[in-house]
């Protein structure tokens, strides 16, 4: 019997991943917002311009569901910690790989399991890069260079993400600017 997880991985047409991921959303009332739409696109230029050797579909996948058990408005700091480990746990009861929602539960580094599968860096950069980008109830997005510098500064100083330089060098390239 073919599961959630077998549907949506099937479906390599983009548009038709984000129409499954909306209706899941309404019968099930997983997070799903424009937000989440943004990082996905963001992963899936990321891995095409930049010739990444990962699975597109795969990332991009978890860059539509990683997020699903995240609170939609929440001042519980554990919560907002363990959002993508919770939305794991969740997705593997839709019948995921083990190795699939521990790529979607390395989002953050809140709870390390191991080693880090390279497909986690990419949805760590466009996870912190679109939480900066965007507008937020308590302040606006950062323009693209100063969340750039942020990200590169504050937000993975020091995590090693096997991406960064090749993820900063293709926002540049969006830009049409030097890094």
């Amino acid at each position: 019997m073919e599961t959630f997880a077998d549907y949506i991985l099937n479906e390599k047409d983009y548009i038709k991943k984000l129409e499954i991921v909306y209706y899941m959303q309404k019968r099930t009332n997983i997070f799903f917002d424009n937000s989440v739409i943004l990082k996905a696109e963001l992963a899936r230029m990321f891995i095409e311009k930049m010739n990444i050797d990962v699975d597109t579909n795969l990332v991009v996948t978890a860059c539509l569901l990683y997020a699903c058990k995240k609170n939609f408005v929440s001042y519980d700091l554990e919560k907002i910690r363990r959002y993508a480990v919770d939305g794991a746990e969740y997705l593997e009861t839709l019948g995921f790989s083990k190795r699939f929602c521990k790529i979607c539960s390395e989002v953050n580094r809140y709870y390390p399991n191991g080693e880090r599968e390279k497909e986690s860096d990419i949805l760590e950069l466009v996870d912190n890069f679109g939480g900066l980008v965007l507008d937020r109830p308590e302040r606006k997005g950062f323009p693209i260079d100063e969340a750039m510098n942020l990200l590169e500064n504050r937000n993975l100083k020091g995590l090693g993400n096997i991406y960064l330089d090749e993820f900063k060098e293709f926002i540049y390239l969006k830009e049409g600017v030097a890094a």
